[in-house]
């Protein structure tokens, strides 16, 4: 069946870089809207970036100039390279993404179970 997939996630020190990595897998696929959400102990889960089919990026404002959203369509993936990560990027990150599967004219929201990024001061 169709999932997201997450990896990537680990502990650095703040000051440093990750590359979290999504993919979908499941045969006969097309990703459409895919994006990257966060949750911190205690906190809703929140936006923090995305990437259109057309390759349009969207961030929210703390992470600009730090995180960089890109796209594979030929593997299905999206990708954050986080730098200059701070303490405060400490959470639970979750991929989303718009699917189309097989010859479907539609799409469906799927979620992947998140991948934990601490960053220590």
């Amino acid at each position: 069946q169709v999932q997201l997939v997450e990896s990537g996630g680990g502990e650095v020190q703040a000051g440093g870089s990750l590359r979290l990595s999504c993919v979908a897998s499941g045969s006969d696929l097309r990703a459409r809207t895919m994006a990257w959400y966060r949750q911190a102990p205690g906190n809703q889960r929140e936006f923090v970036s995305s990437i259109s089919t057309y390759g349009r990026t969207d961030y929210t404002d703390s992470v600009k100039g730090r995180f960089t959203i890109s796209r594979d369509d030929a593997k299905n993936a999206v990708y954050l390279q986080m730098n200059s990560l701070k303490p405060e990027d400490t959470a639970v990150y979750y991929c989303n993404a718009d699917l189309i599967l097989g010859s479907n004219y539609y799409s469906d929201n799927y979620w992947g179970k998140g991948t934990l990024v601490a960053v220590s001061s």
